[in-house]
């Protein structure tokens, strides 16, 4: 028999998480479906989340899943492989099983791909990093480098000179035609020195980066590399569904409005499954957010019914 909740949450990452804590302590029978692949695993700590600075990823995450626990909310390590809508939701899992509920959260998030440069994915999340925000405080005063994967890595290139004032952009997949006076006068005035080529392999000696090398041959000493990975957005469901997408220079995701509600009736879109640049932070918030909103939703839902019959 196929189990039935009100509400279940795809994703167990802090925006699924926190969008189950407030679902269980709103009385709702909550189903969380968690693959276990957090998009902040490589990482040894996540900062910037007030009261958690530094606190390992996987450590926040074992903590809210005892939380939700307290509330009865059910937790199963599995995949959603595929949803479908008539009165209710049917989500299909990965074990085979299947459970229906009324409303679903999203929480799927997304992955980073990186550039294929040997040596580079063993050192994300260590000395090869993407976002200043996260880890530019820890590696502050260092050599930098910026791996340019786009005409946006300027941009990166110039944030992370705010960290460091020793910054090298290596166009890498960049044609330096490609760069506007405007990004050239820019990267100059940030000290940011600029070096075309190729990269071939990222260097390391006793397990630290120490640089680059290109396909010219050259050596170029760093202590860090800043990396933009491809965003590829966890959206099957969404589409599955229906749901409206919306391009962006980061990948296609939900159009969805300032509570996470997707273009689809009792679809809600939390953290990274709904945005790029949504922080541990920003992600919890959203869970919290679209669940206190579904909950509502939920509520007068039945009450119009009642008021009906």
């Amino acid at each position: 028999m196929t189990e039935t909740y009100e509400v279940i949450v795809i994703g167990g990452g802090a925006a699924g998480l926190s969008a189950a804590l407030v679902l269980g302590r709103a009385r709702r029978r909550t189903l969380v479906v968690d693959a276990g692949e957090p998009r902040n695993a490589p990482s040894a700590h996540m900062q910037g989340f007030l009261s958690r600075d530094g606190m390992p990823p996987a450590e926040f995450l074992a903590i809210g899943r005892e939380e939700i626990a307290r509330y009865g909310v059910e937790l199963v390590r599995d995949r959603a492989v595929d949803v479908t809508k008539d009165e209710d939701f049917t989500v299909v899992l990965e074990s085979g099983r299947s459970v229906r509920a009324r409303r679903l959260v999203i929480a799927t998030g997304l992955k980073d791909e990186l550039p294929k440069v040997p040596g580079l994915a063993e050192r994300f999340g260590r000395d090869a990093l993407h976002c200043p925000y996260c880890h530019g405080w820890e590696v502050r005063d260092q050599a930098f480098g910026v791996l340019a994967t786009s005409p946006l890595s300027v941009h990166q290139a110039l944030m992370v000179s705010q960290w460091s004032k020793d910054v090298t952009l290596f166009l890498h997949e960049v044609d330096e035609s490609e760069l506007s006076d405007d990004d050239l006068r820019r990267l100059a005035a940030a000290g940011v020195r600029v070096v075309p080529g190729t990269v071939a392999e990222v260097l390391v000696e006793d397990d630290r980066l120490t640089g680059v090398r290109l396909a010219d041959g050259s050596a170029h000493a760093r202590e860090v590399l800043f990396v933009a990975p491809r965003a590829v957005p966890q959206t099957d469901l969404l589409q599955r569904l229906g749901a409206e997408l919306n391009e962006t220079p980061f990948g296609a995701y939900p159009v969805v409005d300032p509570t996470g509600l997707t273009s689809v009736p009792g679809v809600w879109a939390a953290g990274n499954a709904m945005g790029f640049a949504e922080q541990v932070v920003n992600a919890a918030a959203g869970g919290y957010r679209a669940a206190a909103t579904l909950n509502g939703e939920l509520l007068m839902s039945d009450l119009d019914t009642a008021v009906r019959v």
